[in-house]
């Protein structure tokens, strides 16, 4: 929905000024609007548009889902996410109400720093890191566990006061304690680059935490090599096509490098049980197990050659002694 769809009715309920658009993808629009009732305060409201596809009775199921993801959006609150004020419904379509966070998206400090001619540093993106690990432990944390399921750099907001907000819920599952699967809350696949494999099963696919910690690793890999990952479905045709990101970036630290590896195997069983346990990866506490026993290869390795060079050194010494003895 185009910004001139409300230029003849600009305020909404009667409270809420759209000035512009800010946001629009396959699933709606992000407007920046004012809030009449409390003078001083800007908000975001996204507009999700009826699917015209849709029957009468998939458009009133995916009201209903709106509105439940609407109402535990609401009970959120958490210093890394936007705090959701209002939900409502008109014209058929569905409008949620949020702060407005002010500030640059990762992507676009991601293509500053290109234009500059360097590379984020590492301790930089860490630290983001650390406070998207926070709002996603408390996302998943909830009862019944929220998943995000469409993190990626543009949907990560980073403030003037360099706080890190996780925004756009479009995309927000809850996952259902009965059958520990989940259920679809509001329409939407994921971005492609940022998207593991199961999310490509659509309503059948199971995701769970893991999901969000594939897109947490691939965004990771994006900001500190500036290249995403390759999608899913190449790796899975060819899994050699995935580098390292230290073999892309090699000032990475080895144990950051192996911990975006491990948070984006293909198969959610060989990733990160929590972004807790992925977070310890990243400080190096815990390896990468894949990592950890090429590591003891490695070691076993180097211990051979070093016996190999005692040896050959020994039958050196062992030649010129019997040299001098055969000459004495």
């Amino acid at each position: 929905m185009m910004l001139a769809t409300h230029k003849s009715e600009p305020i909404l309920r009667q409270r809420y000024r759209l000035t512009n658009i800010v946001g629009q993808g396959g699933m709606g629009s992000v407007y920046r609007a004012e809030d009449l009732r409390l003078p001083g305060r800007v908000c975001a409201i996204k507009v999700l548009p009826p699917d015209p596809l849709a029957s009468p009775e998939l458009a009133e199921q995916a009201h209903r889902q709106f509105l439940k993801e609407a109402s535990i959006l609401a009970q959120l609150d958490h210093p890394n996410l936007p705090k959701v004020s209002d939900f409502f419904s008109e014209e058929d379509s569905d409008y949620l109400v949020m702060d407005y966070v002010p500030g640059r998206d990762l992507q676009q400090v991601l293509e500053e720093s290109r234009a500059s001619g360097r590379l984020l540093d590492e301790e930089t993106v860490l630290a983001w890191t650390e406070q998207i690990i926070d709002a996603l432990d408390y996302l998943h944390r909830r009862n019944p566990p929220v998943l995000h399921r469409d993190i990626k750099p543009s949907n990560i907001k980073l403030t003037p006061e360099h706080r890190i907000k996780l925004v756009d819920f479009g995309l927000v599952k809850v996952q259902a304690p009965e059958d520990a699967r989940t259920i679809t809350v509001v329409q939407g696949k994921g971005t492609i680059m940022y998207t593991p494999l199961e999310q490509y099963g659509g309503e059948g696919g199971h995701t769970d935490a893991r999901t969000d910690i594939y897109a947490l690793g691939a965004t990771l890999y994006t900001l500190l090599t500036d290249f995403p990952p390759p999608h899913a479905k190449a790796r899975f045709l060819n899994p050699n096509v995935l580098q390292s990101p230290r073999t892309v970036n090699s000032k990475l630290s080895r144990h950051v490098s192996n911990a975006v590896m491990w948070a984006i195997e293909m198969h959610p069983d060989d990733r990160p049980s929590s972004v807790r346990e992925f977070q310890d990866a990243l400080q190096g506490k815990i390896l990468h197990p894949s990592a950890s026993n090429g590591e003891t290869a490695v070691q076993g390795a180097l211990s051979i050659v070093r016996a190999n060079w005692i040896a050959a050194i020994i039958a050196v010494l062992l030649f010129i002694a019997a040299v001098i003895f055969t000459i004495l």
